[in-house]
């Protein structure tokens, strides 16, 4: 199985004030194993950060802006997770980003599986800390190089934390789940984040409305039309 682990930065915390994606980073797993195979790169959010997120990435605009939009790269982005699970650390935060940009390009927004590890790690251990810090740090893993967060380096970081609950999952050492690895993956599915897409806010363009009802008749008996549905 193809995964996608993946981290994003951000000019702030919420896209309804304008915040915009300013680097993704993401490594592939295959089989539970880290290949090497990396995608990553800075964005041109077109805009100022705020203090707090230089603080937390050290990330300026001056050092983004001559890097290339989100549009320009949401291509390669999209070609390179493809339908494959991708693996975030509390997703709804990076999946409203994400597909706040896609909208923006013009771009299908992601309809992935995603399994949200924040989710997982508040099960597993109830009452613990769960930053990608503090699991790193059960785990042992290694965060020397942390000094920032940057999207690229707290994936592979997320990456080691998610090969290792994965380990244990099929080991039955997590949420009691079955002997076999078959039945082990589905006590990731319960954290498959719900990857809801919000309504457009804008109306129907003339084409849209034609290819609609292009589309109406060739439906040969709608539900619409039966009196008693």
């Amino acid at each position: 199985m193809r995964e996608i682990v993946l981290d994003t930065e951000t000019t702030g915390l919420r896209t309804k004030d304008g915040d915009r994606i300013t680097e993704i980073g993401c490594v592939e797993i295959f089989d539970k194993k880290l290949t090497g195979l990396k995608f990553h790169t800075y964005v041109n959010p077109e805009r100022e950060l705020s203090i707090a997120a230089m603080e937390i990435s050290g990330l300026t605009y001056d050092f983004l802006k001559k890097y290339k939009t989100f549009d320009g790269i949401a291509g390669e982005f999209l070609d390179f997770i493809g339908n494959d699970r991708l693996v975030i650390h509390n997703a709804p935060f990076d999946m409203e980003f994400l597909n706040y940009e896609l909208n923006r390009a013009g771009k299908p927004t992601i309809r992935n599986h995603i399994i949200d590890t924040l989710a997982v790690t508040k099960q597993k251990f109830p009452g613990s800390p769960v930053t990608l810090d503090a699991l790193c740090n059960r785990f042992s893993i290694d965060k020397s190089s942390r000094t920032k967060h940057g999207a690229l380096i707290d994936a592979e970081l997320l990456a080691h934390v998610y090969i290792l609950i994965s380990v244990e999952v099929t080991q039955r050492n997590i949420f009691s789940v079955a002997e076999n690895e078959n039945e082990a993956e589905t006590a990731f599915e319960s954290y498959v984040y719900q990857n809801i897409i919000p309504a457009r806010n804008f109306e129907f363009c003339q084409k849209e409305r034609e290819l609609h009802d292009i589309f109406l008749k060739k439906i040969k008996k709608p539900l619409w039309n039966n009196p008693h549905s």
